[in-house]
């Protein structure tokens, strides 16, 4: 029988796959620590059954806020199977948003992983009056740990959680995500089980690897949908699910787990790639020449098209001496690597196919849980610059505008406590998603810009900003771009350099530098980033091409403020920070 709520996911993997040996896995001290199905079985039915002691009922909502772990999932399963409503919560997120969603949401109780969220949460506690407790996953000093849940007593019986279990519909409730969008205050996103189970099935089916058999790697937060609902459909599949300690240690990770699958944003794939890349730059003589043809190669690959057999035998040296290094790189065994959140730059998509490393681009968003198409890893279901084909049972059109349109079971039931957002944003059962697109012999979706991010200048010519940003960052020597103008008479751009890749070449032009921000001022720096963009800038029409840029000293992140928990730029917050440097290139 097909889950219809998330909860059955589970209970399901005991059912089929006899229970997996591991379900879910992590590092304590230096060491993995797993938990097979029935381990998670009989945790999460203890906690549904403290919780239940505890007080809750259906509807109350509690808060996650944490890296990912077991624990996560514990309190997710526990939750969902007696109708709590899981609020994820991003560790990084500011005080104010924390107490915008903590009574927005009308929080209960909140599960906290560490001592960092913990003072971040403690000043705002007297802002927060429907909290009742706080419960940590590690081991802190007058804050009560989570296996304290265990142990609540009450009049909870096993019969009882079944009755309740058998109460909770698939068109109930199941999460509020908070999204932190490029704009404006987060809106709490709501999903039932009927919305994310639908989701979860329909990616779980284009997975190519064994049912039963196989291992996925998670690193991308499950605060964000897109992490939450490749899990569920991992465990659909019947994958054991491991978690990198942090972002920092998943190289490592990768060859200790070896997976067969895992996802990503397309940030940390460019960062692959760089580092590839630069590697193959510290080569020397013939065997960097051996790397740099096989890189055109790849380059230039096209999936869809047959080779010719010189093609082939090309192919055949290049994976033998290069590409087989690539893949062992990423552990040896990966089938299927899923890139959302963000545009995959072609070269990308090209160069890690012809490696054999199938890199899938896919398109969603938080209000469609979030899934709505993805390349699949055959070639007659994939096109390098698109999102794939459709997720089944999902339906796209797009609007005169431009703007896609989707409706199907996984569209949201609506905004929190916002019903005219809501209606504004779900006409006649279409999700108007604000992003324009087109669709390519009529199967594949292609994505070219967010509606709200399109801008004119002057001339009262249109400007794509994210088609901007990706052919610039086709150079190596940027990392970062946010480009401008709207209303502007030219088009400028913020760049954040690679700094690895700047350093080196300073060091080979003997230019000295005490630190980012003098190297980035050095004449002979700025010369070469105009180099670097009027090659660029040949590829764009003249109205779009960029005229003046100003370099930064430091990379954008989540805690600093100027990009999302899934990497992409954060519009608003970055003219409000470097509001005297765009000013200076307008003048």
């Amino acid at each position: 029988m097909k889950p219809t709520r998330v909860f059955d996911f589970i209970h399901q993997q005991k059912e089929i796959y006899n229970s997996l040996d591991i379900c879910f896995a992590k590092k304590v001290d230096g060491q993995w620590k797993s938990y097979s199905t029935d381990d998670v079985l009989n945790i999460v039915n203890t906690l549904s059954k403290g919780l239940l002691n505890y007080g809750f009922k259906k509807g109350d909502k509690i808060a996650i806020i944490s890296e990912n772990r077991p624990e996560w999932n514990f309190i997710d399963i526990a939750c969902a199977q007696i109708g709590v409503v899981v609020v994820p919560i991003y560790p990084t997120i500011t005080a104010a948003d924390y107490t915008f969603i903590f009574n927005h949401a009308e929080i209960k109780v909140a599960f906290i992983e560490s001592k960092t969220i913990l003072k971040k949460i403690t000043p705002i506690l007297k802002d927060l009056p429907l909290l009742e407790q706080i419960y940590t996953f590690n081991e802190i000093e007058n804050y009560s740990h989570w296996k304290a849940v265990l142990t609540i007593q009450g009049s909870t019986t096993d019969d009882n959680l079944r009755k309740i279990k058998s109460t909770i519909s698939e068109n109930d409730l199941f999460t509020i995500v908070y999204t932190s969008g490029t704009t404006g205050q987060p809106k709490g996103v709501m999903l039932s089980h009927k919305n994310v189970t639908s989701d979860a099935i329909a990616a779980s089916e284009v997975l190519p690897v064994e049912k039963g058999n196989a291992r996925a790697l998670s690193f991308l937060p499950l605060s964000h949908v897109y992490e939450r609902t490749c899990l569920y459909s991992y465990q659909n599949w019947g994958i054991s699910i491991y978690y990198a300690d942090n972002i920092a240690k998943v190289a490592e990770a990768l060859q200790e787990v070896k997976p067969h699958v895992f996802c990503t944003v397309p940030r940390l794939l460019e960062k692959v790639y760089d580092s590839i890349v630069a590697k193959g730059r510290d080569l020397k003589g013939f065997k960097k020449a051996l790397f740099f043809w096989a890189l055109n190669f790849a380059l230039a690959y096209n999936p869809r098209q047959k080779q010719s057999l010189s093609e082939k035998i090309q192919h055949k040296i290049a994976d033998k001496f290069i590409f087989s290094k690539w893949r062992a790189a990423l552990g040896g065994h990966v089938m299927n690597i899923n890139v959302g959140a963000a545009a995959l730059q072609p070269r990308l998509s090209r160069s890690f196919w012809a490696a054999g490393i199938r890199a899938c681009e896919g398109y969603g968003m938080s209000e469609a849980s979030p899934v709505v198409s993805v390349n699949h890893t055959n070639t007659e279901n994939m096109m390098v610059g698109t999102v794939g084909p459709l997720l089944k049972g999902i339906e796209a059109k797009i609007a005169e505008d431009g703007e896609i349109l989707i409706k199907g079971p996984n569209v949201m039931m609506g905004y929190y406590k916002q019903p005219d957002l809501t209606k504004e944003t779900i006409i006649d059962g279409w999700l108007h998603t604000g992003d324009i697109g087109e669709l390519i012999d009529n199967k594949f979706l292609k994505i070219t810009d967010r509606k709200k991010e399109l801008f004119k200048n002057s001339g009262g010519k249109y400007i794509s900003p994210q088609f901007l940003e990706n052919k610039l960052k086709e150079s190596f020597f940027i990392e970062q771009v946010a480009v401008l103008g709207n209303h502007q008479k030219i088009v400028a751009a913020l760049i954040v350099p690679s700094f690895d890749t700047l350093k080196n070449w300073c060091a080979l032009h003997n230019i000295e530098h005490s630190d980012n921000g003098s190297m980035i001022k050095n004449p002979e720096v700025i010369k070469k980033f105009k180099k670097e963009i009027n090659t660029i800038n040949k590829s764009f029409a003249s109205w779009e091409s960029v005229k003046k840029f100003t370099l930064l000293p430091q990379e954008w992140t989540v805690e600093t403020g100027e990009v999302t928990p899934t990497l992409k730029p954060k519009r608003k917050v970055i003219n409000s920070i470097y509001e005297e440097q765009i000013a200076s290139m307008f003048k």
